[in-house]
């Protein structure tokens, strides 16, 4: 069974339905759709039968929706805004016959304790996840390099402190090597079943003093960066995880390349990597 996904990140400059098509061409079998691409959709005002129909002219699902991000926020107009974009989300997802939305802690609550970011985090994920659980739809959490929450202990203190099913994790390869407090032999004792999605890619680190921008340091294809690669790879494949595997790109670089090469390109190390075809 086809297992290939491509986060549409990596393809940033076109739009929701020619990522479904590129995708196809470039052989994956699902896409990861960035949020902001179903919102401009969906105010351009087409239908959602033509995404339904796209999806299935090319054999493609939509996995998981990337995101709704500063799920941390407390002000009262900020989670307004929050729980307005996970409904709308959340419709959308079911409309489209995809199951999980991505959920990004930032910094807002950065220098505060650990036990205040994490109880204040989970009360907000919990509203967000009440609001998806009536659209069949799960949250996967992305510890973000730089954030508070940023390590896969810290993640799973999180997903026990939410107590709800419908909330797991997704491992983002390059998030959790340059946080520098999760070990691949960590993930290795992970629960499979917490696990939704991989984000494959590889990357680098800042040199210290300066500053991290992840467009720059995630500008790498497989095997270009400094990521031990066969070491996260093995730890994924050690739990018995059997779900997508979904190329993310984060490059400004490779923004400014054809995207259908470089989805091609992506596929093929996914090939290489994980499915040992090429």
């Amino acid at each position: 069974m086809n297992r290939k996904a491509i986060h549409t990140k990596s393809i940033w400059k076109s739009n929701l339905l020619s990522d479904i098509r590129i995708a196809h061409e470039a052989g994956f079998g699902a896409v990861e759709m960035v949020g902001s691409k179903a919102h401009e959709y969906l105010a351009s005002g087409n239908s959602i039968s033509l995404v339904r129909e796209s999806l299935q002219k090319y054999d493609i699902q939509m996995i998981s929706l990337n995101d709704v991000a500063h799920v941390e926020r407390t002000d009262d107009q900020s989670i307004v805004t929050m729980l307005h974009e996970t409904e709308t989300l959340s419709q959308f997802a079911q409309q489209v016959g995809c199951d999980c939305i991505q959920l990004v802690p930032l910094c807002a609550l950065a220098g505060r304790p650990w036990k205040e970011i994490r109880q204040l985090t989970a009360t907000n994920i919990r509203r967000i996840t009440d609001i998806g659980a009536q659209y069949g739809v799960k949250f996967q959490l992305e510890p973000v390099a730089w954030s508070p929450i940023h390590s896969l202990s810290q993640s799973l203190e999180l997903i026990e402190a939410v107590g709800r099913d419908n909330f797991g994790m997704v491992i983002d390869f390059w998030h959790l090597w340059y946080g520098n407090e999760t070990t691949p032999d960590e993930v290795a004792k992970l629960n499979r079943d917490l696990i939704y999605h991989i984000h494959f890619c590889d990357g680098k680190r800042n040199p210290a003093g300066t500053v991290c921008d992840e467009t720059d340091l995630r500008g790498y294809y497989a095997g270009e960066g400094d990521i031990p690669m066969h070491d996260w790879i093995q730890a994924v494949k050690s739990t018995g995880y059997e779900g997508w595997w979904s190329y993310e790109l984060v490059s400004s670089r490779h923004w400014q390349m054809d995207v259908q090469e470089v989805a091609n390109q992506t596929s093929q190390l996914l090939d290489q990597y994980i499915f040992n075809t090429k």
